[in-house]
């Protein structure tokens, strides 16, 4: 599949990928695998969806859109990383982490956000293994962070 020509037929462009917000590197290859550290939402403009999906904060949908953007830092740090999205074979896990108000309890569906993204852009190999788990908080109050694990070809 030429996943850039896929990207422009669904007028998807990608970000420039964020530097890590600490010492970590935001991609680390291992054999076959890469590992995608935790990404957040950030919008066209450089800013970051911040606050608590749920009760008086962001609705589902705001959340999904969130968990949207995130996908698309993830795509970013991987094409950085491997130089050519079309290696992808496999996004073998993602686990996927929301600011909750409390009580709200749909983070599956705040988290399909990134993973429908992922199907779209990538097909079949775009489908996951997955966790999707709420948070009292989040670094920096982003509303969604995601970390992925891709297996890529040579």
């Amino acid at each position: 599949m030429n996943v850039e020509l896929r990207l422009r037929e669904l007028g998807i462009e990608l970000p420039t990928p964020l530097g890590p917000a600490g010492n970590y590197v935001p991609a680390a290859r291992v054999s076959d695998l890469v590992y995608l550290s935790g990404m957040g939402p950030v919008r066209p403009d450089g800013s970051f969806v911040v606050g608590k999906v749920g009760n008086g904060g962001l609705d589902l949908d705001a959340g999904r859109e969130a968990a949207r953007l995130t996908g698309l830092q993830l795509l970013a740090a991987l094409r950085a990383e491997i130089g050519d999205l079309g290696r992808v074979r496999r996004v073998a896990r993602i686990f996927g982490m929301v600011n909750c108000a409390p009580g709200f309890n749909r983070t599956p569906a705040v988290i399909d956000g990134c993973s429908d993204l992922l199907v779209e852009v990538l097909g079949d190999a775009g489908r996951s293994a997955r966790s999707a788990v709420g948070m009292a908080e989040l670094p920096f109050d982003i509303a969604v962070e995601i970390e992925a694990v891709v297996q890529v070809s040579a």
